[in-house]
């Protein structure tokens, strides 16, 4: 079991998307898209332990309008396209470790502002997986399977099946795979230190409802997130 007081939620918000500008604090709904996840990371986590990791003004006034204070603003080299999330984690955890030597983080919470959908339950039973390994994932099974309905081309051109000799006839008998729904993340800091997170191999997943598994990267995926709360479609789920 994870002791809360180690353990720090990270919120990374770039302020560039190219596909939907400021998405970050574009309103879904009437609500900026990520006051979703700061409402949920205040259900478990007190505010202390929320980092919001940012390299934009305007995401910080947003931020800071909902009553919860931004630490710093990201330095120009992970404010980049190529900037990776190994390494802004790394420097949120380096500079609150700088700020009070007495803090003592060694478990990250990642989740990411475009998975606006996921529940406190969600995030306290990927962190009751956790037990030292190198990250607990949330997942949702995948509608592409290697097995099933998933080709590479071979040397001639042909497409053949990605995995395995045998030909499933039917999707269901195919084994199951799964993807990551990119919504929560329990990440072990000594891990992160040493190694990439494409590098983890001690890792567990935690499957989410595909309802819950909404990932914002396209207009299309926000009018589906705008359907599926006009529609009321999260309250019905739980019933």
């Amino acid at each position: 079991m994870i002791d809360k007081k180690n353990v720090l939620c990270i919120i990374p918000a770039r302020g560039g998307s190219k596909g939907i500008p400021y998405k970050n604090i574009k309103k879904l709904c009437g609500k900026p898209l990520i006051y979703y996840t700061i409402d949920v990371a205040r259900e478990i986590f007190a505010d202390t332990d929320i980092c919001v990791s940012t390299d934009d003004n305007q995401i910080v006034e947003t931020v800071e309008a909902y009553g919860l204070k931004v630490p710093f603003i990201r330095p120009d080299y992970l404010a980049t396209d190529v900037a990776g999330t190994r390494e802004v984690l790394i420097h949120a955890i380096e500079y609150y470790k700088n700020l009070h030597f007495s803090v003592k983080y060694d478990v990250i919470v990642l989740l990411q502002p475009t998975s606006p959908f996921r529940l406190k339950k969600h995030i306290e039973e990927t962190m009751n997986l956790y037990d030292n390994c190198d990250m607990v994932v949330s997942v949702k099974e995948s509608s592409a399977n290697p097995y099933y309905n998933i080709f590479e081309e071979d040397e001639n051109g042909l497409l053949q099946i990605s995995k395995g000799d045998d030909h499933y006839t039917r999707r269901q008998d195919a084994p199951k795979v799964w993807e990551y729904n990119g919504s929560i993340y329990v990440i072990n800091y000594a891990s992160l230190q040493k190694d990439k997170i494409s590098d983890f191999t001690r890792k567990k997943k935690y499957l989410m409802d595909i309802l819950y598994s909404i990932d914002i990267d396209t207009p299309l995926d926000w009018v589906v997130a705008e359907e599926i709360i006009k529609m009321n479609l999260l309250n019905q789920n739980k019933r």
